[in-house]
């Protein structure tokens, strides 16, 4: 059995985390952190950012499960490098400078970053790919939809979704957030559309529109657990893994 430490415990995520992982044989949570005084998020201790350091040394995880913020992730990072534990992290949002602490530290052990860890999305980046091959020329636009309470925009998951397209099309685009007034599109332009709404847990839609015909690629979320079990998977897969920076996509692929 794994066992696993889960950062930004009281979030969205993160409790859903432990609470799959309560339903599972492979996996169980040792610890949960999280900066707010929550005392216990299903049945987990919370303890405080700070004692990271301690909790890595006294339960000794097979790996950390981080949903929390950028400058969170980038802390937690640097004690599981210290440490030799790996990390698993769906935290989105980060500066180019965070990212690059990121992978500083998977110099030192296994870090593993996705920005979504659906299974379903991995399949919806090899369609991507495969039809901005297949249409050439084709306009883009890209439309996400998450809960109202979701920080960053677009979403880490429509910026994944770009940067496939972005492999396929020899052409370089410029994306553009919504449209107002006289303003008609341009060749080489990919829409980028943001929608924040309720609860819903994640939507992400690609049209290609061209030759007088319209496809349409969604992927959509029924349920948060759909990224904690894939983030418990990550988990399970990069426990046995050297250093380095891996992605969900070598999950899936194996």
């Amino acid at each position: 059995m794994i066992r696993v430490g889960v950062t930004g415990a009281a979030g969205r995520m993160g409790r859903t985390v432990i609470e799959t992982a309560g339903d599972r044989e492979d996996v169980t949570v040792g610890f949960a952190v999280d900066a707010t005084d929550e005392g216990t998020v299903a049945g987990t201790p919370v303890h405080e950012p700070a004692d990271i350091g301690a909790l890595l040394a006294t339960h000794e995880p097979d790996a950390i499960v981080d949903f929390s913020v950028p400058e969170a992730t980038v802390a937690f990072a640097d004690a599981c490098a210290e440490a030799g534990v790996p990390l698993v992290t769906g935290t989105t949002g980060f500066e180019d400078e965070q990212l690059d602490e990121l992978e500083a530290a998977s110099e030192d052990v296994a870090v593993l970053k996705a920005a979504n860890f659906a299974r379903g999305i991995q399949a919806l980046l090899s369609t991507v790919r495969a039809a901005a091959e297949a249409l050439p020329g084709y306009d883009v636009e890209l439309t996400e939809t998450h809960h109202n309470g979701k920080q960053d925009a677009p979403s880490g998951t429509a910026k994944t979704l770009l940067e496939a397209l972005a492999e396929e099309r020899e052409e370089d685009f410029e994306e553009v957030y919504g449209r107002e007034g006289i303003d008609p599109r341009e060749a080489g332009e990919v829409g980028v559309h943001v929608r924040r709404a309720g609860d819903v847990r994640g939507e992400h839609e690609l049209m290609f529109a061209g030759n007088d015909e319209v496809v349409t690629l969604t992927h959509r979320a029924e349920d948060r657990g759909v990224f904690a079990a894939g983030a418990l998977d990550a988990a399970v897969w990069v426990a046995s893994r050297d250093q380095g920076f891996y992605t969900f996509g070598d999950v899936i692929e194996g």
